[in-house]
């Protein structure tokens, strides 16, 4: 049996950005992404903690050492500028498996 578990999390990041005339998606800076052992174009759901919306998106690499957290497309209506968010992803492990599984969790504001 398979089920889904927490692969990654970014905990905690404002967003700095929010462009309704991009294609879709969310860029999170490249050392972000690294860090949190997200790759491009991997499916995330995105946890707004200021108005309670969640939705899933993929992600874009932003420019390494920006910051850079952008909602893009339809994603920049369910935050502002300024919003705290948290990102993260899911896998399917074989159940004994996830017994065993530790996620990667990152909280930049513990890191600055």
């Amino acid at each position: 049996m398979y089920i889904e578990i927490l692969k990654s999390k970014i905990h905690r990041v404002t967003v700095t950005e929010a462009n309704l005339n991009y294609v879709g998606s969310i860029t999170i800076d490249e050392d972000l992404m690294d860090k949190a052992n997200i790759i491009e174009n991997e499916k995330v759901q995105i946890l707004n903690v200021n108005n309670g919306e969640r939705f899933d998106t993929y992600v874009i690499k932003g420019e390494r050492g920006s910051g850079i957290i952008c909602l893009n497309g339809p994603a920049a209506r369910k935050a502002e500028v300024g919003d705290v968010v948290i990102v993260v992803s899911y896998c399917s492990m074989d159940f004994e498996e996830a017994k065993n599984h530790k996620p990667t969790i990152i909280i930049p504001e513990e890191e600055a």
